[in-house]
């Protein structure tokens, strides 16, 4: 079993940055991937990045892309959303999650049915 807890939400200007962290506790040897999704309300979780638990290949959304980034700190078994140049429609809550398959070499997941494990979700909110 892998725990994820997001963390690092919040209240900021448009235009500003804000950096959501996930933790991972419990199986993280048997991690392949780990995404981050966001839901607005009255809307459906969407993709926002993923990346290979060890690191190397990253997929971002087309709305996020330039101004998001993953980072890693694998002494924490933690991963970092970055986000900057935030927009008013950047606000939702936003989850991490995690497969605990392989994808496939060099394949990254986009749909939230491929992960398995799932953090509690943080709130952002990009006033305008």
């Amino acid at each position: 079993q892998v725990q994820l807890v997001e963390s690092g939400g919040g209240l900021v200007r448009a235009g500003g940055p804000l950096r959501l962290s996930c933790a991972a506790s419990g199986r993280t040897f048997s991690i392949d991937a780990m995404g981050w999704f966001r839901q607005a309300p009255g809307k459906e979780r969407e993709f926002v990045a993923a990346v290979k638990w060890n690191g190397g290949r990253t997929v971002y959304a087309d709305s996020v892309k330039g101004r998001f980034t993953i980072s890693m700190d694998n002494a924490k078994n933690t991963r970092y959303l970055q986000m900057s140049t935030l927009k008013p429609e950047d606000t939702a809550d936003y989850y991490c999650a995690a497969r605990t398959t392989p994808y496939g070499p060099g394949a990254l997941p986009t749909i939230p049915s491929a992960f398995d494990s799932w953090g509690q979700g943080t709130q952002v909110t990009v006033s305008s």
